[in-house]
């Protein structure tokens, strides 16, 4: 058995194809997907220095611009990136609604479980976590067990989804991939395009508590 990691490049993809590369030494390959994302760019460098830093070689696919048509602000430039007061329950949700992309996580993990099967893998590694799922419900069990579900129907080999961090807060998350070596530097979580990380964004906010 193999597996291919989906990358966004951010935090959460890094840690999650880290400690499978630790845990089971079976990680071949990784996939990084442009699908329109403002932060395309600095994801990018990203997703292809950590699948550098873990040994596996990285297939970069782009969607087409119509695959997503909604005015979310992480597609779209001109609409403002929020910065919530992440303690206060309100502002996180209104936060996550404003960067809401229907059915992205559904999407992405299906076109990376085709590719997984076309080369020959049974695992599609995710960095769904507990803290992304309290505000993003395609990041925790519930989703996760569905997709399963699915791709037990419409994969022949197999394929499944596997998520090493679904049960973790963020703040966890960064102490297992310090741990096991994961290449955080390398990753990039700012909703924005860089070159800089805007230190404001909900992601941005998200990863400075983890890390303190």
């Amino acid at each position: 058995m193999t597996a291919l990691a989906l990358l966004s490049g951010g935090l959460d993809s890094c840690v999650a194809a880290a400690l499978r590369q630790a845990r089971e030494h079976d990680l071949a390959a990784a996939l990084f997907i442009d699908y329109g994302q403002r932060a395309v760019a600095p994801e990018r460098v990203a997703a292809r220095a950590v699948s550098a830093a873990l040994g596996v070689p990285l297939h970069e696919l782009a969607l087409p611009a119509a695959a997503f048509a909604n005015k979310s602000a992480l597609l779209d430039g001109a609409t403002a990136l929020p910065s919530p007061d992440l303690e206060t329950a309100a502002e996180t949700q209104a936060s996550a609604q404003a960067v809401w992309v229907p059915n992205r996580n559904g999407l992405l993990v299906n076109l990376a479980a085709a590719l997984a099967e076309a080369e020959g893998h049974t695992a599609v590694v995710v960095g769904f976590n507990a803290e992304e799922a309290a505000t993003f419900p395609d990041n925790g069990a519930p989703f996760f067990e569905a997709l399963n579900a699915c791709l037990a129907l419409s994969t022949q080999i197999g394929v499944q989804v596997v998520a090493p961090c679904l049960e973790l807060s963020k703040a966890e998350l960064v102490r297992a991939g310090r741990a096991v070596g994961a290449p955080l530097d390398a990753s990039w979580s700012c909703y924005g395009p860089g070159p800089e990380a805007c230190l404001r964004c909900e992601s941005c906010l998200r990863r400075a508590r983890a890390e303190r």
